[in-house]
């Protein structure tokens, strides 16, 4: 797509010589030791008639060697239909065309528009005890601030071409940068139990003796499963629209049940400090961790995009970013926060929520709606697939981060790492549904500790030892480790915060003697000693090595 005469609203004709791998490449442009590398595995492969699943992948390529030799025909039609075969190879310039800025809108304001950010809410209410104004103020102030920081790192995909843990290398490194993918790769996999919990108990609430919250696990994971299979041009066009069904299921439950929200508990104190910063600590730890994953989803967005003289490409990236994350999660967790008051002071809500969770209060919210408002349920239930679609994406491409750095140099291809991901999800979320509410608040208590950590690496390595440059991201040593930063500062800085990240921390399991008194502040401990240590650690780490 030509930048000269493209507009927003055009859908995005990606290269498929560029997006799909170099499916175009044409045997002039591959060297011999190239060839060799396809003849053989077309023998070892081409005689099952399957796809190459193995690649060969070299010091600093940019693409992968995959051409159209050895595929078979079915699949081939599969690459050039649409779906996706690039993995984690960084796309250059060239292949950066998409001037479709606001599909970074829309992806996360979609998978955010469903049910999961209700119930986080109602623990404001419903477990911390905090009144409904005061929970609406915090959810809005800490959201307000901890948007900023994935919303600036989402603009490095779109000027380096590299995903997220790919730019992450050139802080951490090329093996201590698996450190925090592994714990990138936990968390969004524990979002995603949590959609799915979400998803289940709402379907099971539909008929609690045919369908059970284990069956409803296991229909919204599939459902997702086959949309982020096909890659970034089906993601991106599932979550373009469906958050209009999503919208509209929420305001019709909305004005069947609000009639009850009026109802809230008063707590008999007014709300400490400590209060607050729990609730705070949870909200960071929702909002920063999407500083592992936006990266993503803006690898082929055009840098250099004009579509307005006063407003850039970067401005855009940041602004549909933030908006993406704000506007859906903030309205829904203060309808959370209402609904987790209202349920102590509703006998049929109380009575349901203990039967099937939040499915079972979307249930009675919709009563009066009768049949209509059991097909409502099932849109509700679903609007937690485009959340789970996103997560699974990102996720394989963490896992297949891991492969690099092995001794033999293979990568696999991210179809398996899709299938180990449900493989593995299914269970845990089947698991994680039998102490639904103790294991949302640790879960998404603990992960902003870490999160923390590693957005202010990147941040401050991108502004003050690159001095916002992206030019300095040199693709060409991408997976070269000797050339890469070893890391040591990176994770140095962040296991040093640990000190009094530990006592500041206030879990169901433990609380820090710091938190006794103060809250959970570990999350904002995190981020600034973590920063504090990373600027002398790593100008110590560049004047030792002489270089970036």
């Amino acid at each position: 797509m030509s930048t000269n005469n493209s507009t927003e609203d055009d859908e995005p004709k990606l290269p498929h010589g560029i997006v799909f791998q170099d499916i175009e490449r044409t045997a002039g442009e591959e060297d011999d030791g190239q060839d060799k590398n396809q003849a053989e595995t077309s023998t070892r492969f081409g005689s099952l008639c399957w796809p190459n699943f193995l690649s060969t992948l070299k010091e600093g390529d940019a693409d992968d060697n995959r051409s159209k030799k050895g595929n078979p025909t079915w699949y081939q039609k599969l690459i050039d239909a649409g779906i996706e075969e690039n993995g984690i190879q960084p796309v250059p310039l060239e292949g950066r065309t998409s001037m479709q800025y606001n599909q970074l809108f829309t992806v996360f304001f979609t998978g955010l528009l469903c049910l999961l950010p209700i119930p986080t809410g109602m623990l404001a209410t419903l477990e911390f005890g905090l009144s409904l104004r005061d929970a609406s103020l915090v959810i809005v102030f800490f959201a307000l601030l901890t948007c900023l920081p994935p919303a600036f790192m989402g603009i490095g995909g779109m000027e380096t071409g590299m995903r997220q843990f790919v730019q992450a290398r050139y802080s951490f490194g090329l093996y201590l940068v698996i450190i925090p993918l592994l714990l990138n790769a936990a968390t969004i996999t524990g979002f995603t139990l949590m959609s799915a919990i979400a998803g289940g108990q709402t379907l099971a609430a539909i008929n609690p003796s045919h369908v059970s919250i284990n069956v409803g696990i296991v229909i919204t994971c599939l459902v997702a499963f086959g949309i982020s299979l096909l890659g970034f041009n089906f993601v991106h066009l599932w979550e373009r629209w469906t958050w209009i069904p999503n919208l509209i299921a929420l305001v019709i439950t909305v004005g069947c049940g609000g009639r009850y929200l009026h109802l809230q508990s008063q707590p008999a104190a007014p709300a400490t400090p400590a209060q607050i910063l729990n609730l705070g600590s949870l909200m960071a730890g929702y909002f920063i961790t999407f500083g592992g994953m936006v990266g993503d989803y803006s690898i082929y967005h055009n840098p250099r995009g004009v579509l307005s003289k006063s407003f850039s490409a970067r401005a855009r990236i940041f602004t549909y970013l933030y908006l993406g994350l704000f506007l859906p999660s903030v309205p829904l967790f203060i309808l959370g926060a209402a609904i987790g008051g209202a349920v102590p002071q509703v006998p049929a809500w109380q009575a349901a929520y203990a039967s099937t969770g939040i499915g079972g209060v979307m249930m009675e919210m919709l009563a009066p709606a009768g049949g209509f408002g059991k097909f409502v349920l099932v849109v509700l239930a679903l609007s937690v697939i485009g959340n789970i679609a996103i997560s699974m994406y990102t996720i394989s491409l963490n896992l297949e981060m891991l492969m690099p750095p092995l001794p033999f140099k293979l990568r696999v291809h991210r179809f398996v790492f899709i299938l180990v991901t449900m493989a593995v999800m299914i269970p845990m979320a089947i698991k994680a549904a039998m102490k639904w509410e103790t294991s949302l608040i640790n879960f998404l208590s603990i992960i902003g500790y870490w999160s923390a950590c590693f957005d202010i690496v990147l941040i401050l390595e991108l502004v003050v030892f690159r001095r916002m440059d992206y030019a300095t991201f040199d693709q060409a040593i991408w997976n070269v480790g000797r050339e890469l930063p070893p890391g040591l500062a990176a994770l140095g800085a962040s296991m040093l915060s640990w000190a009094l990240v530990v006592p500041g921390m206030a879990q169901s399991w433990y609380v820090g003697p710091i938190a006794k008194s103060t809250g959970d502040i570990g999350v904002e401990v995190a981020f600034v000693l973590t920063g504090l240590f990373y600027l002398p650690l790593r100008w110590l780490e560049i004047k030792i090595r002489g270089r970036l």
